[in-house]
């Protein structure tokens, strides 16, 4: 069997392999485009079993691919300031679909490297404005412990540290309710939704 011929019988196999892996039709065709293009560079000979070779080697391509998506995605996380974006989403009059698209994102940051404690301290204060004295009471802290949270939260913010499991499913509706909190000053919603959060971090007794 020839080049052209082994070509033709594995990319429909290769085909739905990457697509499975990577869910989009475009980048699947690249990478098994690709995947081809590096075996015809090689001295086929020495391939014992050429449709193991080429599985093998989608199948590692397409985790490549994920990987750097990840990163690059990790890195554009980084790159964002919640609180000026929800500045931004408050005042802006553009159509708000890329920028709750944003708004999301800047959530997810927040969810990612802060602690349910710090993520509360940090949002009623620095993107609400709430006074101490009252969210000492929300988070059941000392002022001065408040103020040290949020000053923790900033420093993770700034760093980096390492990320925390998320609820899909919570976080979609702590979205909601954060874009009625700051497009409409519904705050109870959003404190009820950081209680939620403290709760679910607290060690379970008995």
């Amino acid at each position: 069997m020839n080049q052209a011929q082994t070509i033709v019988l594995y990319q429909p196999l290769l085909q739905t392999i990457a697509l499975k892996m990577v869910g989009s039709i475009h980048d699947a065709e690249d990478i098994v485009q690709d995947t081809f293009l590096k075996w015809l560079s090689i001295d086929q000979q020495k391939v014992q079993n050429t449709k193991s070779y080429l599985v093998r080697a989608v199948t590692n391509n397409c985790l490549n691919h994920l990987n750097s998506l990840n990163k690059k995605k990790n890195e554009f996380l980084d790159t964002i300031n919640p609180g000026a974006l929800i500045e931004k989403y408050k005042d802006t009059s553009l159509p708000k679909i890329d920028l709750e698209s944003e708004l999301s994102a800047a959530l997810q940051v927040l969810h990612h490297k802060l602690e349910p404690v710090e993520k509360a301290v940090y949002i009623l204060r620095e993107l609400f404005n709430v006074e101490y004295e009252v969210i000492q009471e929300i988070v059941d802290r000392k002022t001065e412990n408040c103020r040290q949270l949020l000053s923790r939260a900033k420093d993770k913010l700034d760093q980096g540290t390492k990320k925390i499991n998320i609820d899909k499913i919570r976080q979609a509706q702590f979205l909601e309710t954060f874009k009625k909190a700051s497009t409409k000053g519904y705050l109870s919603g959003l404190i009820h939704e950081l209680h939620l959060d403290i709760k679910a971090k607290l060690p379970k007794l008995g």
